[in-house]
C-alpha cells in the first residue's frame, strides 16, 4: 500500500466541492451586502467601486450593481481624470465579456462608457465587435452595439455593407448579416414614390442570394434575404364602400348629411366617415329625392374632412351604391409591375424552377416558387400554385395547417379575380378545400355565397359585414359554431348539412338574423338531442322550413 496514491471516492469530492462553493458564496455575499450597504448610506468611493468590479468579474448579469457602477462613475468624474477613468472601465468590460459574451448588463454598460468618453476610439470598439463575431457571428447583444458605434461613428454605409459582404461569404447561415444588410440597403438605394427600373445592385443582391441557396437549399437565412429582396415595393388596396338608402336614419356615428336633385346628381356630405370597409353607414335621404323615373342615380359621395369624393350609381330596384377607387381588378391583391421588373421576377422564377428540379422537395424552394407564380400572374400559375402546395404539406407536414390557410387565401383572392364585374352578386367557391375565410370585405353586395365541401371549421366574426347576404350554402363542412352569423338583417336561407354542430348554444347567433326562414341541419350532431325540434322552434320561431 505503501507510495500509491489515494483515490478520493466520489461522495469526498462531492463533499469538498460543496464545501468551497459555501465558501464562495460567502464571500460573494458579503460582498454584496457591502454594496447594498455602501448605496443606501450614499457612499460613492472607491471602495465601492472596487467591490462591485469584484461582484461583476464572476457575475457580470448583476443589473443593480451596473446601475450602482455608474453612480459611482459620475461621482468620480473629474475633468482631468475623465478619460483615464473610462478607459480603465473598458478594459474591466472586456474581462466581464470574457466571461459571458452576451451579457445584458455588460454590453448596456459599454454603450453607456463609450458614449461619455470624451476622446472614444471607435476603432477598438469595431475590432472588439470583430473579435466576438468572428467567434459567435450571431451574437445580437455585439450587433446591437455595433449598430450604435457605426452610427456615432460616421461609419460610411458602404462600408458597413462591404463587412457583411465579408461575414457572408465566410458563412452563408449567418442570418443577423442578411439581416443587417436589409437595413443598409435602402439607406444606399431609397426607393422613390414611382420606383425606377431594377438597379445593378438589386441585380447583384439576387446573384448573391442565389449563389447562398443554390449552395445550401436548405439553410433558410438566404432564402429570408431573398423573400425580403423580392417583396420590397408599394401594395395598392381597393377599398370598397356600400351606402344604404333607407327611409330610416339607423347609425351609430355622428353623421351629417343634406341632400340637393339637379341633374340627376345627388349630393351627400358625411362627417366623420371612418372604417367604411368594416362598418356599413345608412344614411336617410329626403323623400322623393329617389325615383322610379330614372333608372341610374349618379352619387357623389364627399368626406369634408379629407376634401376628397368618389362618384358612384345608384339603379331602380336596388337599395345600395357602391364606390372604389381607382384601381385594376389585377391591383387588388398585388402591386402593379413594370415590363423591367415583370421580366426580373420571371428570371428568378426561372432560377428557382432550376433549383426545384435539383432540389424537387425543399420546401423553402417550392413556396418561393407559389410566391413569385403569385407576383406574376396569380390566375395563369393557378394549377401549379396548387401542385406545390400539396407537395409543400407532405414534405413540410408540421406546417401542413399554415400552407392550407395560405392556399385558402390565394384560391379566394383568384375567385374574386374571376368575378365579372365588382358588383356581383352570387359567390360560389365550394370544393376548393379551404380552411379559412379571408377578404371578406370584397363581397359586401353579394346575396348568394356557396361554401360547400370545403374543410371549413368555423364562419370568422368579419363575416357579419356581409349584410346583404341573403342565402348561406355551407354543407359538408367542418363547422362547430356559427359565431360570424350576427346581425345579418337579410339572411333567409342557411344550409349546414353534415357539418360538427353539436349544441343548441352554436346556434345562438342565428336569433339575430330576423328574416331566417329556411335552415337545413342534417347530418349534424345535433340532430340526435332529445327535444331538439322543439328547442329550435322556441329558439328561433321565424323559421319555418326545418330540416334535421
Amino acid at each position: 500500500q505503501h507510495g500509491r496514491v489515494k483515490i478520493k471516492s466520489t461522495a469526498q469530492q462531492e463533499e469538498e466541492k460543496r464545501k468551497e462553493r459555501e465558501k464562495k458564496l460567502k464571500i460573494y455575499v458579503a460582498a454584496r451586502d457591502a454594496c447594498f450597504s455602501k448605496r443606501r448610506e450614499g457612499v460613492w468611493d472607491d471602495e465601492a467601486l472596487q467591490l462591485t468590479q469584484q461582484l461583476l468579474s464572476s457575475n457580470p448579469d448583476f443589473a443593480t450593481l451596473w446601475n450602482y457602477r455608474r453612480e459611482i462613475l459620475l461621482h468620480l468624474e473629474t475633468e482631468d481624470e475623465l478619460q483615464k477613468i473610462y478607459e480603465a472601465e473598458l478594459s474591466f468590460l472586456e474581462s466581464c465579456l470574457k466571461m459571458n459574451p452576451k451579457s445584458y448588463g455588460s454590453w448596456h454598460h459599454r454603450g453607456w462608457v463609450s458614449a461619455r468618453l470624451p476622446r472614444p476610439d471607435w476603432a477598438r470598439e469595431l475590432s472588439l465587435c470583430d473579435r466576438c463575431l468572428s467567434l459567435d457571428d450571431r451574437n445580437f447583444h455585439c450587433w446591437d452595439y455595433r449598430r450604435m458605434v457605426v452610427k456615432m461613428s460616421g461609419v460610411p454605409v458602404d462600408q458597413e455593407l462591404q463587412f457583411t459582404d465579408r461575414l457572408i461569404g465566410s458563412n452563408f447561415s449567418n442570418y443577423s448579416s442578411w439581416h443587417y444588410r436589409s437595413t443598409l440597403l435602402p439607406l444606399l438605394h431609397p426607393e422613390s414614390p414611382e420606383p425606377p427600373s431594377p438597379c445593378q445592385q438589386l441585380l447583384k443582391e439576387y446573384e448573391l442570394v442565389q449563389n447562398a441557396f443554390f449552395t445550401d437549399p436548405n439553410d433558410q437565412s438566404a432564402w429570408f434575404y431573398y423573400r425580403w429582396l423580392l417583396g420590397r415595393g408599394v401594395y395598392v388596396c381597393v377599398s370598397l364602400m356600400v351606402l344604404h338608402v333607407c327611409t330610416q336614419l339607423k347609425f351609430s356615428y355622428s353623421l351629417f348629411h343634406s341632400g340637393t336633385r339637379g341633374d340627376d346628381q345627388l349630393l351627400i356630405h358625411i362627417w366623420n366617415f371612418v372604417h367604411f370597409l368594416t362598418w356599413t353607414q345608412i344614411c336617410d335621404l329626403p323623400p322623393g329625392t329617389i325615383s322610379d323615373i330614372t333608372n341610374e342615380h349618379n352619387l357623389t359621395v364627399h368626406w369634408t374632412e379629407k376634401h376628397t369624393h368618389r362618384d358612384c350609381a345608384l339603379y331602380t330596384g336596388r337599395n345600395e351604391s357602391w364606390c372604389r377607387d381607382s384601381a385594376t381588378d389585377q391591383e387588388l391583391f398585388r402591386s402593379e409591375l413594370s415590363v423591367e421588373k415583370t421580366s426580373v421576377l420571371q428570371s428568378e422564377l426561372q432560377s428557382c424552377n432550376q433549383l426545384q428540379e435539383l432540389e424537387p422537395l425543399n420546401k423553402w424552394c417550392l413556396l418561393t416558387i407559389i410566391l413569385l407564380m403569385r407576383a406574376l400572374d396569380p390566375l395563369g400559375y393557378e394549377k401549379e400554385t396548387l401542385a406545390h402546395f400539396q407537395t409543400l404539406k407532405e414534405v413540410d407536414s408540421m406546417r401542413s395547417a399554415y400552407y392550407s390557410d395560405l392556399c385558402s387565401k390565394f384560391m379566394i383572392e383568384n375567385t374574386i379575380l374571376k368575378m365579372e364585374y365588382a358588383e356581383v352578386r352570387v359567390f360560389s367557391i365550394s370544393d376548393k378545400k379551404l380552411t379559412t375565410l379571408c377578404h371578406l370585405d370584397q363581397l359586401l353586395l353579394v346575396t348568394h355565397i356557396n361554401l360547400s365541401s370545403n374543410l371549413l371549421q368555423r364562419l370568422p366574426p368579419q363575416f357579419a359585414m356581409l349584410q346583404c347576404l341573403e342565402v348561406l350554402e355551407a354543407d359538408n363542412n367542418c363547422i362547430e359554431n356559427l359565431e360570424g352569423l350576427y346581425h345579418l338583417p337579410k339572411l333567409e336561407e342557411v344550409y349546414l348539412k353534415n357539418n360538427k354542430i353539436s349544441k343548441l348554444a352554436d346556434l345562438q347567433p342565428l336569433v339575430s338574423c330576423p328574416k331566417l326562414k329556411h335552415l337545413d341541419l342534417r347530418g349534424n350532431p345535433i340532430t340526435e338531442t332529445t327535444n331538439i325540434q322543439s328547442e329550435l322552434a322556441e329558439l328561433l320561431p321565424s323559421v319555418t322550413d326545418l330540416l334535421l
